[in-house]
């Protein structure tokens, strides 16, 4: 029942998302509004479209949700795995079911290990600097730079 019920999600999802599902929607809002004429812009005739898109609201919202569930895992799933096969800290499997303030810390703690990495990276550059050293990369920018007519 639940392969069943993901694979008519995600068939729907898709086909609810094409361009063609667009255009088909636009239509019946088109159809909806040229008929007020006929029905006299009655109550019913205003029913019609708040029912209609009341409901398939209602419906597009369980299988939006159960489609992003299903991305969401996945993508959890392949970060975990690429974390756990490298060289990064084991501490990032799984942070999804941390709380809040568990992710602010360890969003702090990565904020402040960016930092120390910067400031390491800026006292090479002054040091490269100070004794003489040229930043490469330049060079090869105005060397590509005067090759050009």
């Amino acid at each position: 029942m639940e392969r069943l019920f993901d694979s008519f999600a995600n068939t729907f999802a898709r086909m609810a998302g094409s361009p063609a599902a667009f255009l088909i929607c636009v239509a019946v809002v088109v159809a909806w509004a040229v008929s007020g004429p006929f029905f006299g812009f009655s109550e019913t005739w205003q029913l019609v479209i708040n029912t209609g898109t009341t409901i398939v609201t209602f419906l597009m919202v369980f299988l939006i949700q159960n489609t992003q569930n299903r991305d969401g895992v996945a993508l959890q799933t392949k970060l975990d795995e690429l974390i756990r096969s490298s060289n990064a800290e084991d501490d990032f499997i799984g942070i999804e079911k941390l709380t809040d303030r568990e992710l602010i810390a360890l969003h702090e703690r990565c904020e402040a290990a960016a930092k120390k990495s910067q400031e390491t990276l800026e006292k090479a550059r002054t040091e490269r600097k100070r004794r003489g050293h040229h930043d490469h990369r330049a060079d090869r920018g105005s060397s590509a730079r005067s090759i050009d007519p």
